[in-house]
């Protein structure tokens, strides 16, 4: 089966759609001359990082897929992006948090084993991890966003992946640490949007569509996992074709798993019951 796009997916884990649109001008530029589209995503509940990410990837929620806390971290059961499009014949990448590898590919996760491979039959074909060990208030553990997108360009470039995920806690991390009404939230925000700048139109030069959102938001003091537009909505930009909705839907955070499938001209698993939301 051949594919019909390739597809990256970029995870900027805890941000905020208000923080998006008023702090992510490069994102927004492109929105602006019309080379992107953008709207307004709602994460599943809870709206706990783990729990978000077992539902990007299965669409299905954390009630169905049992991911419903942090600490509640093993190989999920039901079809995902990545085994969809290994089903479909082609190449998958991850440069995230070690969680995606655990959830996806094998649990528990092992440092020396799985900080990095290239697997030929895995549903991961070629993974580049980091765990954060050691992560607090004072220390936030986290790499440099421009080291991970750095990273994915490298996988997209030498072993020409056709689905790729980049996963950064960087913001997720700064709104624990200072809260999101701050000078701090606001530099980190246009830090993260001036990195992302310089690698986003080489992947699209190299023929990817791309999908630039969070797993969920925060609030003020930092928090998530509740509901609440500050918790669960976050914005979703997109660079590539197909017909989407109006800008003032809202979407569902389950719908894009079956959309970048659907995209690519992968599979669609009969678990993910919504709607892809690009035609």
């Amino acid at each position: 089966m051949a594919l019909k796009n390739k597809v990256l997916l970029i995870i900027l884990d805890g941000q905020p759609w208000r923080d998006a649109r008023r702090y992510m001008g490069n994102l927004e530029g492109w929105v602006q001359s019309g080379e992107a589209r953008v709207w307004k995503m709602r994460a599943v509940l809870p709206s706990t990082s783990a729990s978000c990410y077992a539902s990007i990837h299965t669409g299905v929620t954390p009630q169905q897929h049992h991911v419903v806390s942090n600490q509640s971290i093993f190989r999920v059961k039901q079809a995902d992006i990545f085994s969809q499009v290994r089903a479909a014949g082609g190449k998958t990448g991850a440069v995230t948090h070690s969680f995606w590898s655990e959830f996806f590919n094998r649990a528990p996760f092992d440092m020396v084993r799985d900080i990095e491979y290239d697997e030929d039959d895995g549903p991961i074909n070629h993974g580049r991890f980091h765990t954060m060990t050691g992560y607090g208030h004072i220390n936030q553990m986290t790499p440099s966003d421009a080291d991970l997108f750095a990273t994915l360009t490298m996988l997209t470039e030498r072993h020409k992946i056709d689905y790729g995920i980049l996963h950064t806690c960087t913001l997720d991390s700064m709104g624990h640490r200072f809260g999101h009404d701050c000078g701090e939230m606001d530099q980190a925000c246009f830090a993260i949007d001036a990195m992302l700048a310089h690698f986003l139109p080489r992947w699209i030069e190299n023929g990817y569509e791309v999908i630039v959102t969070a797993d969920h938001g925060q609030s003020d003091r930092g928090h998530h996992g509740g509901r609440g537009e500050d918790q669960q909505d976050v914005a979703l930009y997109w660079f590539g074709g197909g017909n989407g909705p109006k800008e003032d839907i809202v979407l569902d955070q389950l719908q894009l798993a079956p959309t970048i499938l659907s995209r690519m001209g992968a599979p669609i698993a009969d678990t993910m019951k919504a709607e892809p939301f690009l035609k």
